[in-house]
């Protein structure tokens, strides 16, 4: 198939307007982790500061998941996005005068992190369930597959800017840049026009949360991925931590797990390139299957193989992950249906993220216990066995592309919009 065919998406005006956006929002995501490391360093010497400013950011997001996904079943889906752009901006601003005045403490980043990471709570949750309101079914994997590419592409150029950044002009102004990023983000989300949806009646907060739950449950493939996901998370969260060590002590410094970290980057790119022109009958098997390539990089590093063989394993560990990633969340949208669409994203996000913080906790006693070398290879072995059991469920073996009802109806002869769709003004 032509590559024009799987770039078919952008031919959806729609689309264009909320591809373009993130485009730019994306490159702004990832100048932020280097940036506000710097930021914080600049401030304060002491490590724990910083694990203090990137725990404000990273345990509000998580403790506000399952609020984002009952508002983005509640309330239109562009302007929750819209907001959490706003918001995110707007304490990106704060945070930049306050750096570039240099009246900056690190309460300062901590409180502009714990907003940000509320408003991005809201976001990711609206994205997922808006997405098959901006493009056709025929061209839902593709679209999600661009928005892949993108998201790692920012992670692998953001802090190589973010670099030429913090040398130049410090890391108020890059900041500042992040924050112009979620402005320029917010002005397409005010051009896109989506359909009307009928909102169900308001009901109780804690009766929307038990329907997306009963929703979540009900599906064993969604669940099942999910506990994977969370277990697997977790184990990766020890090998974030143990891998830059082993690089200082053992690889020469901070260089070769840079050239690490990038290759799993551009793995991920190549992963969303695949899922363009992937068009499986069953795609969680296909996914679950490339998936399994994931545990190659803490493996590789257990196993004390040469740098070049350790960025090829995370090059080909970005891979499988994008690949299954892309896949799974189009299954999701397709056969979630759209009125509870949200809540389910937000309890897989919440599952998927669970782990992680408590990987980070154990991942010093774990070594001091066992050693650096021993724990890498519970991490990948663990890593392994988790994803081979998702292949072992069923469900994920069997589940087609399309539910039942969809796959009697030729997709490509589908459009984004049923007839009468309203858009929102």
């Amino acid at each position: 198939m032509p590559l024009r065919q799987h770039l078919g998406a952008l031919g959806e005006k729609q689309f264009r307007l909320l591809y373009a956006g993130q485009l730019v929002s994306l490159l702004g995501d990832g100048l932020l982790g280097v940036t506000l490391a710097f930021a914080v360093l600049g401030i304060s010497d002491d490590p724990a500061d910083l694990g203090v400013v990137l725990a404000s950011r990273s345990l509000p997001m998580l403790a506000f998941l399952l609020v984002g996904g009952v508002l983005a079943d509640r309330l239109p889906r562009r302007a929750v996005l819209l907001c959490s752009d706003l918001i995110r901006g707007g304490a990106q601003v704060v945070l930049a005068v306050l750096l570039l005045t240099g009246q900056a403490q690190i309460w300062h980043l901590a409180v502009a992190m714990a907003v940000y990471g509320v408003a991005t709570a809201a976001f990711y949750p609206a994205w997922t369930a808006l997405m098959p309101a901006v493009v056709s079914p025929a061209n839902l994997q593709s679209a999600n597959a661009m928005y892949a590419m993108s998201r790692s592409a920012g992670l692998v150029a953001g802090p190589i800017v973010a670099g030429i950044l913090l040398v130049t002009v410090g890391p108020g102004w890059a900041i500042a840049i992040d924050a112009a990023t979620f402005g320029v983000s917010a002005v397409f989300l005010a051009l896109l026009r989506v359909p009307v949806r009928q909102p169900a009646p308001r009901r109780p907060f804690v009766a929307e949360l038990r329907e997306g739950w009963t929703e979540f449950v009900s599906r064993t493939w969604v669940w099942s991925a999910v506990a994977c996901a969370c277990l697997v998370s977790g184990l990766f969260a020890i090998y974030n931590v143990l891998g830059p060590l082993v690089s200082a002590r053992e690889l020469g410094g901070p260089g070769p797990w840079s050239a690490i970290v990038a290759g799993s980057g551009v793995g991920a790119v190549a992963g969303g390139a695949v899922a363009l022109r992937l068009r499986p009958a069953r795609p969680l098997l296909v996914g679950s299957i490339a998936c399994t390539g994931f545990a190659l990089a803490p493996l590789a590093l257990a196993a004390g193989l040469p740098v070049p063989a350790l960025v090829v394993a995370a090059f080909l560990s970005g891979l499988g992950l994008m690949t299954f990633n892309t896949l799974y969340e189009t299954t999701l949208q397709r056969h979630v249906p759209a009125d509870v669409l949200g809540r389910v994203t937000s309890y897989d996000w919440f599952g998927s993220l669970a782990a992680a913080p408590l990987g980070f906790a154990l991942a010093a006693p774990l070594a001091g216990w066992v050693g650096i070398g021993v724990a890498l290879w519970i991490v990948g072995i663990g890593a392994l066995t988790v994803l081979c059991i998702l292949l072992a469920v069923p469900d994920i073996r069997r589940l087609r592309a399309f539910p039942p009802a969809r796959e009697l109806t030729d997709p490509d002869s589908l459009g984004p919009l049923p007839a009468g769709s309203v858009r929102e003004p």
